[in-house]
């Protein structure tokens, strides 16, 4: 699929190889910030220089003025050489990706970001998908960036000049405070189990909503911490990075060992996945150490025989006998630094397909790195 529309990149962008700061400052007008940036970063301006068969996501001046004016804090990356190093890396993706290979099927590309922003193996992903004729590019928290220039041609590969500003992948307990699932992340509190869940390399997360919590809350309060660790290990997959898509290519129906012990059951239908009976809403929420998909219940690990009602607009609670609350469980002292609306992608995002408009575009990645620095 050839992005045609893409592709007139005009006088500046010549089909000879040039050197990265050679393109840089034939492209001033679109990325002098990126530019006056590297240049306080002189061990990466050495290593693109030197690189090969890279793709490199360049924020156009108007992206990095967005963020300066969302975010303030992000002027921090001119004065913290290590924040800056570790924001542009993600910006690297291993790999000489044309916008021809951007597909509807998402492509979860391999960045330069590993150690200590990342604890994924093989480094930090972005995911690349074709959505409404446009290239795009989702970070974390799923925050989107289109492709507005490609395939600028340099000596170590391409690059893709976007009209945002990458999001860095936060840990999966802010993760959850800072797209709205708090009632999980003060569920991992109560439990004992942010921080071990944060520490683990390569894991899948199935978060349930607020919603999901509120339509068992009559059995939250009698869990013992015990109890609901264990519930909680049942929506955790270890040792493994499950994107949407080798879900769906595991089979139909395939089954997951947990980290709770019991097995989980995927099923696609009707062009929705399952696990078990909870519907996936929101897949593919990239986290410093893997990937989260957001379900429309909690899993019991003593009912993983129950199936979906394909029919039913919101799938019955996985609990049997529990009654609803009005407010949700667990989130007395949750409070989120940012708030982020994860785009809302089909797991097969066609020409159809809608990004809806994002309340908050990109917040933080700087942010986030900071507050771990």
């Amino acid at each position: 699929m050839r992005l045609s529309h893409l592709l007139p990149l005009g006088l500046v962008a010549c089909v000879s190889a040039q050197s990265l700061l050679d393109v840089l400052a034939a492209n001033q007008g679109n990325l002098s910030t990126l530019s006056t940036l590297l240049q306080t970063v002189p061990d990466i301006v050495q290593m693109l220089s030197t690189a090969q068969n890279v793709t490199i996501l360049a924020p156009s001046n108007d992206a990095f003025a967005r963020l300066m004016a969302r975010n303030p804090r992000s002027a921090e990356l001119t004065r913290n050489p290590r924040l800056l190093t570790g924001v542009l890396q993600y910006h690297v993706l291993v790999g000489r990706l044309p916008a021809s290979e951007f597909s509807t099927v998402p492509k979860f590309q391999p960045t330069l970001l590993d150690t200590p922003f990342a604890n994924v193996t093989g480094g930090q992903r972005v995911q690349l998908t074709f959505v409404n004729n446009t290239a795009m590019v989702f970070s974390g928290y799923k925050q989107a960036a289109n492709v507005v220039m490609a395939d600028v041609a340099f000596s170590g590969g391409l690059i893709h000049i976007i009209d945002n500003v990458l999001t860095v992948p936060a840990n999966p307990a802010q993760t959850a405070i800072n797209t709205g699932l708090t009632s999980l992340a003060g569920a991992l509190t109560t439990a004992q189990l942010a921080d071990g869940v944060n520490s683990l390399t390569d894991i899948t997360i199935f978060a349930p909503t607020n919603d999901a919590f509120e339509a068992i809350g009559s059995a939250v309060g009698t869990l013992s911490p015990q109890t609901l660790a264990g519930i909680l290990a049942y929506h955790v997959l270890t040792n493994q990075i499950q994107f949407s898509t080798s879900l769906i290519a595991a089979g139909n129906p395939a089954t997951f060992m947990t980290a709770q012990g019991t097995n989980i059951t995927i099923r696609r239908e009707n062009g929705a996945l399952f696990v078990n009976s909870a519907r996936v809403l929101i897949p593919d929420i990239l986290t410093t150490n893997g990937i989260v998909h957001v379900i429309d219940n909690v899993l019991n690990p003593n009912n993983a025989s129950v199936s979906p009602d394909t029919g039913a607009a919101t799938q019955a609670p996985a609990f049997v006998g529990v009654t609803s609350v009005i407010n949700s469980p667990f989130t007395t002292g949750i409070v989120p630094a940012s708030t982020f609306v994860p785009a809302n992608v089909p797991l097969n995002a066609g020409a159809a397909s809608a990004v809806p408009v994002l309340s908050m575009l990109v917040a933080a990645g700087a942010a986030l790195l900071a507050a771990r620095l």
